[in-house]
């Protein structure tokens, strides 16, 4: 009981009531929840949380350095209908195709409203606009992807907070697994070589990515392979993968 007083007398001292700290806002409630779910096995709460702060129906979370194929291999978390997932994936894989470099980094963090094509079928009673948030968790680019119910009001206020929220969550519930210590010898230079390789550029490509002259990035990549014991930029791409780098 002495306790209990000390503690209200507390929070009274800093200018908080006992009720206005029980009164916590929509957002900091979210908040807290994200706080407690904040590992591999909450991410399904928390996205689920994420979910129901911004009047969802069904959350879909996808990467994009998987194959968009009938495996759905790219889905990280989701409670969509199995099918309806599976007739998105062509349609993902067409629109990540067609992105250039610039309107991937323009569209990171804005949320993107689209209608599905005729062919896809929507649960009963959900609306077939869809909304689409982008976001990095280290060099994975992910997207999450929201269902609403029908003639929704949407608050773009807690449309904004999930799209931020939603980052700073899956960098903590995604986080690569652990690389091998031999990551260390390369440079953050390096490995940023290497993430352009693996995306499929040619040296001049990514001298105008990172504003240096194509002589260097080819150092770079001599560096690389000189430290990963690789003779061809195919086997540095290939030992950047089993190290999670890319």
């Amino acid at each position: 009981m002495e306790t209990m007083r000390a503690d209200v007398s507390l929070r009274e001292s800093y200018g908080f009531s006992a009720v206005s700290c029980e009164r916590k806002s929509a957002r900091e409630q979210l908040v807290d929840q994200l706080g407690r779910s904040a590992d591999r096995a909450g991410l399904t709460a928390g996205l689920r949380a994420l979910t129901q702060y911004v009047s969802a129906s069904h959350y879909l979370l996808v990467r994009h350095d998987m194959s968009f194929s009938a495996d759905i291999g790219f889905v990280v978390a989701s409670d969509w209908p199995f099918d309806m997932v599976r007739s998105l994936a062509a349609a993902l894989d067409g629109a990540n195709c067609r992105m250039s470099d610039l309107d991937r980094s323009n569209s990171l963090m804005q949320p993107v409203f689209s209608q599905f094509c005729d062919d896809i079928a929507v649960p009963s009673g959900v609306s077939r606009e869809y909304c689409t948030i982008t976001f990095n968790v280290g060099r994975v680019r992910m997207t999450l992807m929201l269902l609403f119910p029908e003639h929704y009001i949407l608050s773009q206020s807690n449309l904004r907070d999930v799209g931020l929220l939603t980052g700073y969550f899956a960098s903590v519930c995604c986080k690569p697994a652990a690389r091998q210590d031999r990551e260390s010898e390369l440079t953050d230079r390096e490995v940023e070589c290497l993430y352009w390789i693996a995306e499929g550029k040619t040296s001049d490509e990514i001298a105008v990515i990172l504003g240096i002259s194509r002589n260097t990035i080819n150092n770079y990549i001599t560096s690389v392979m000189r430290k990963t014991a690789t003779k061809t930029r195919s086997e540095a791409i290939a030992w950047a993968v089993r190290n999670n780098l890319v």
